[in-house]
């Protein structure tokens, strides 16, 4: 069931010319149309300046298209009247989560977004004692938020999401500033939310986090450059290098041992190894 539609999607931004004039200047996004599949979970790539985090802001009404269009089950991300109806079924989770955190306590943050919408106390303690729990930060709820690890505080903000109650939720770069571990943990929460029926749209420059989508977008100057299955992308040399991109390293070992193209993962080829 088709969720979210992008149709000729152009965002320009401007720019002030000699005489102080504004003028058009780069488009960020060119006529990009897309759509995306209630319960999928969908990566989109792209060297920097590509357009991801672009994309990612127009898809819940952040940026409004200077062309084309974007909607939201129906409605339609330009229009103020329905920008409520928008932003309560696509949440955001943002690269930084210093950026993200408005309360100085784990729980009252978790319950800003909540309480905005108007719920009623009741249900919101509900909502945010599960949406901690389902991220692993219950037993912190109590904490001041600059106390917890940059990892940890990313996990509150996607529980921030969480307790919103979206049927998809935007994830903007949110391993980016993580360790190892950290990436680790936040992937794990994404695919069990994905698993739980929730869209969740991965925009990432890790190809070990994109080879784990259902579906790989791939975006070049502001343009689609290829939309493919994962398998399909990462059997194809010429196209990520004409993206500007790198194989995820385990298909690089896996070429690099002539193993099977349809060996994705590292626990694939270590079943495939220890079958020989």
């Amino acid at each position: 069931m088709k969720f979210i539609e992008v149709r000729d999607l152009t965002i320009e931004y401007t720019r002030i010319d000699a005489d102080g004039k504004e003028v058009p200047g780069k488009k960020a996004l060119d006529g990009i149309s897309l759509d995306i599949e209630k319960g999928s979970f969908v990566a989109v790539i792209g060297m920097n300046g590509s357009g991801k985090s672009t994309l990612a802001k127009c898809l819940n009404g952040l940026l409004v298209p200077s062309a084309g269009r974007v909607a939201v089950e129906g409605f339609d991300t330009a229009s103020e009247e329905h920008i409520w109806d928008i932003r309560s079924r696509v949440g955001m989770v943002f690269q930084n989560p210093d950026n993200q955190l408005v309360s100085s306590i784990v729980e009252d943050d978790v319950a800003f977004g909540p309480e905005n919408l108007g719920i009623e106390p009741a249900e919101i303690r509900r909502r945010v004692d599960n949406a901690l729990r389902r991220v692993g930060m219950y037993e912190k709820k109590d904490k001041g938020a600059h106390m917890l690890s940059g990892g940890q505080k990313q996990r509150v903000a996607i529980a921030g999401a969480i307790a919103m109650k979206p049927d998809c939720i935007v994830f903007d770069e949110p391993t980016a500033m993580l360790d190892p571990k950290g990436r680790a943990s936040v992937m794990e929460i994404i695919k069990d939310l994905n698993t739980e029926g929730i869209t969740c749209i991965l925009i990432t420059h890790f190809m070990t986090e994109a080879e784990q989508a259902d579906r790989v977008i791939v975006l070049k100057k502001g343009k689609i450059l290829c939309d493919r299955t994962p398998a399909e992308l990462f059997s194809d040399r010429e196209m990520i290098e004409k993206a500007g991109l790198e194989m995820p390293p385990v298909i690089a070992l896996r070429d690099k041992a002539g193993l099977p193209e349809s060996l994705m993962s590292a626990e694939d080829i270590a079943e495939y190894v220890n079958k020989r």
